[in-house]
């Protein structure tokens, strides 16, 4: 086997020691992953190489000013003699790492198949294009989906906002004294709808016999009754109705699509003074991972982010984990907000809703039992998730997670999962995964 078939040997070696999924979401960077895109460390071992050996370096060399003379023996090496490391002995640094990228759809596999998890979104269904109802007009088309009742109205409507009595009008050019322009302005000022050129010509048609028939235009209207369009229609019927091409339109069925049904993630984080940096990041190692997995299930994934002290607020994932206040707590402010979120931009019937909260279960007299429980059976969700991080043992006064488990552990949508520790991150991910994994 020659060097280069080693070399090959070694990348092929390297890359199958991809860092185990488990211990990366336990005790990996999280932090150099993106939504889309996850880099899992993979640990490259040395590739095999020619190196020389500085120590027992000797020999002749030739040159001139202070260099040695032909044949002089060589010194031993001083230091910063060579290309070697200035500050360490050789072999002192970190080994070099690489990354395998994951999509969230294959972590979200992986992460079933480590797990024994084989978990389908409720409701997913693929998306589909079916014809509905003939409600969709366009301006062309074959002739046997023309709109006919709409170019009948089209043209009715025109038909009636142009139509006017046309003896009437008539009438009033046989008043004495009056030529066509007063006649036309008469008849706007009554809001008949008459163009000068009507006048014009009706107006030369008028017999010299007639044209002093009416003394004025107050006399003429009080001898002459004035129709409406509707009346003449009824009298006369409809002998012509105006169409134009402008008021065709032509039908089409509806395209009715049936998507796949969309997920919204809310992340509720307790950021009092009470959470110290270990237990954000426990909080960290355990929603990151579900977002990938939430993200590489549906199609359409998207996450609000809720800090709360005793109050809360929304936030920007950026913020939401390095986040701290040295407020007090009041969980239920955080659940009054999501519940206005999802209310006003998720509905249920067209959502999958998951809710998460992390905290160390420390919160205000009363509010779990009174407020929190309450609130989490009034929002409809797949799946309610309470995650208690309490790194150093529980608090005396750090009971929110058993009085949750009391009031609705029996309810098959909600979870309470204690991480104490990286290696338990895991294991709460299982919990709360294989809850949903249950009808609801």
């Amino acid at each position: 086997m020659g060097l280069r078939d080693d070399l090959e040997r070694f990348r092929e070696v390297g890359e199958e020691r991809r860092e185990d999924l488990e211990e990366f979401i336990s005790y990996g960077d999280l932090g150099g992953s993106g939504a889309n895109s996850i880099n899992i460390p993979i640990k490259v071992v040395d590739l095999p190489e020619f190196a020389y050996d500085v120590r027992d370096r000797g020999g002749v060399g030739q040159g001139q000013g202070g260099t040695p003379d032909v044949g002089q023996p060589v010194g031993p090496p001083q230091p910063g003699d060579g290309d070697g490391d200035e500050e360490g002995d050789p072999g002192e640094e970190g080994a070099d790492h690489e990354y395998y990228q994951m999509d969230p759809e294959e972590f979200a596999q992986e992460l079933d198949e480590q797990l024994g998890l084989d978990l389908e979104p409720k409701g997913k269904e693929v998306i589909e294009e079916i014809e509905g109802d003939f409600t969709d007009v366009t301006r062309s088309g074959p002739n046997s989906t023309l709109d006919f009742e709409r170019l009948f109205k089209e043209g009715l409507k025109r038909k009636l906002s142009m139509d006017f009595d046309e003896e009437y009008v008539r009438e009033a050019l046989k008043v004495e004294g009056k030529d066509a322009e007063d006649v036309f302005r008469w008849a706007r000022e009554n809001n008949i709808l008459v163009s000068w050129a009507w006048v014009d010509d009706a107006y030369g048609d008028v017999p010299d016999d007639e044209r002093d028939k009416w003394s004025s235009f107050e006399e003429m209207e009080e001898n002459v009754e004035r129709t409406t369009t509707l009346q003449r229609i009824r009298r006369e019927g409809l002998r012509e109705v105006p169409f134009r091409r402008e008021d065709e339109r032509y039908r089409h069925p509806e395209i009715i699509e049936k998507k796949e049904k969309n997920v919204v993630v809310v992340n509720i984080r307790d950021v009092s003074g009470s959470m110290r940096e270990k237990k954000r990041e426990l909080v960290e190692r355990t929603f990151t991972p579900l977002d990938w997995y939430l993200t590489g299930k549906y199609d359409n994934a998207e996450f609000v982010y809720i800090a709360h002290d005793a109050e809360a607020w929304q936030v920007e994932r950026e913020e939401f984990f390095g986040i701290r206040s040295g407020g007090g707590t009041k969980i239920s402010s955080a659940y009054e907000l999501a519940a206005a979120i999802l209310e006003e931009e998720y509905p249920w019937h067209e959502w999958n809703r998951y809710v998460f909260a992390a905290g160390d279960s420390e919160n205000s007299s009363n509010d779990t039992t009174e407020n929190v429980v309450p609130l989490m059976e009034d929002i409809p969700a797949n799946l309610h998730a309470y995650v208690e991080t309490q790194p150093g043992g529980n608090a005396i006064n750090a009971t929110h997670a058993e009085e949750v488990e009391r009031a609705l552990g029996g309810n098959g949508n909600v979870v309470v999962a204690r991480v104490s520790r990286p290696e338990d991150v895991i294991d709460a991910i299982y919990d709360i995964l294989s809850t949903e994994d249950d009808d609801q």
